[in-house]
């Protein structure tokens, strides 16, 4: 009882934490000769943590409490955003104050411009907002001139980016959103989770009274295979349908879908319903976790020939990811097998605490309250 009440106690520590998509911002440019306008939305929840937005502490932000702070919200954001033409620094001046709701909530939407000396050759831009408070949050970029469409991502790690020569760099834009659908897969835990569950019987067999260690290798390895073959189709199916406007379905719906997938597959392992064809529950909770993964791209409203190079280059990304995980679990997994501890404490109580944390999830989400926050 002593550990049942520790992992519950950790679940609900670690599950608020984790409980929402990971932060960006979203920024638009166009560039018109020695001008740019721009928009930046970015998350009242962000601006809240990073300057302090809810002046009543009751959890909700209002318009009221969002227009008394404009100065401070175009002072806190502006000095972390540069834009220079040819290594010269341009004027920035917020021109307007919006909100609008995105799929994570609602985000303060500031339209400003920005005065170059001149047309640039080389346009540079600097991006740190955040950063110093959450490394985990990223930066999208979509810039216009002259009819193009230029994306970048921002991060800690790279927080410059340049336009040279008016050119496309289609192989950048590739590399930037291969590496943020990596990021993506690795800081959703909630799609790791799921993943985890389903994967943690791999290695085993269930006995009529027990689970018992597999004899070789093969058998755990094509378990394995079939799972992440179906989620892999899964998600790809309804990542690129939802991405291209086919489908749109509420992100409170999605998320708490998503949430649940994690309870049931985990709550699977300790009383056993599917014991076989796994792969099929994989496959029917891959197309709702594939329009979880879709909100990145979404709200970018990415032109036709970027988006096809964007939304290939972000799905090859999470395979990436996603093939990294497995490739890491399945070795341990298999050479842990035997041990009491596997399936007692990594299967037994793993499982248990997983369905804590997505139960936490599932409730917030489904609720949009916040539980210990």
């Amino acid at each position: 009882m002593l550990r049942l009440a520790l992992i519950l106690l950790l679940s609900l520590w670690l599950a608020p934490a984790f409980a929402h998509k990971p932060s960006d911002s979203y920024l638009a440019l166009s560039l018109h000769g020695n001008q740019l306008t721009g928009q930046w939305d970015i998350a009242l929840r962000d601006l809240d943590y990073a300057i302090g937005l809810d002046a009543d502490g009751n959890g909700e932000i209002t318009w009221g409490e969002v227009k008394a702070k404009h100065g401070e919200i175009a002072t806190y954001s502006l000095a972390r955003l540069s834009i220079a033409a040819d290594d010269v620094n341009c004027p920035m001046t917020a021109t307007q104050h919006l909100i609008d709701n995105h799929s994570d909530g609602a985000y303060e939407v500031m339209r400003f411009t920005v005065d170059c000396p001149s047309p640039p050759e080389v346009l540079t831009v600097k991006y740190t907002l955040l950063f110093d408070l959450d490394p985990q949050h990223r930066g999208l970029l979509r810039l216009e001139e002259q009819g193009r469409t230029h994306t970048a991502i921002f991060s800690p790690e790279r927080d410059t980016w340049r336009l040279e020569s008016h050119s496309v760099a289609l192989g950048r834009q590739f590399l930037e959103y291969f590496r943020t659908g990596v990021w993506h897969i690795w800081t959703g835990f909630d799609h790791i989770l799921f993943l985890c569950s389903l994967l943690l019987p791999a290695v085993l067999e269930r006995s009529p009274v027990r689970w018992q260690a597999v004899m070789t290798f093969r058998p755990a390895f094509f378990e394995v295979l079939r799972i992440v073959t179906a989620f892999t189709i899964a998600h790809s199916i309804t990542l690129s349908l939802a991405v291209l406007g086919f489908i749109t379905l509420p992100s409170r719906l999605i998320e708490s879908t998503i949430a649940a997938s994690v309870v049931i597959a985990a709550l699977n392992n300790l009383y056993p319903l599917i014991k076989k064809r796994l792969w099929i529950v994989a496959f029917l909770f891959g197309l709702v976790h594939g329009l979880g993964f879709a909100n990145v791209l979404t709200e970018l409203a990415l032109p036709k020939p970027s988006l096809a190079v964007s939304l290939v280059a972000f799905n090859l990304g999470v395979e990436a990811g996603q093939l990294a995980i497995v490739g890491t679990f399945l070795p341990l997994a298999y050479l842990a097998r035997r041990s009491w501890l596997y399936p007692r404490l990594v299967l037994g109580a793993g499982s248990l605490g997983m369905a804590a944390v997505a139960s936490v999830w599932l409730i917030e989400r489904s609720l949009n309250v916040s539980i210990l926050l």
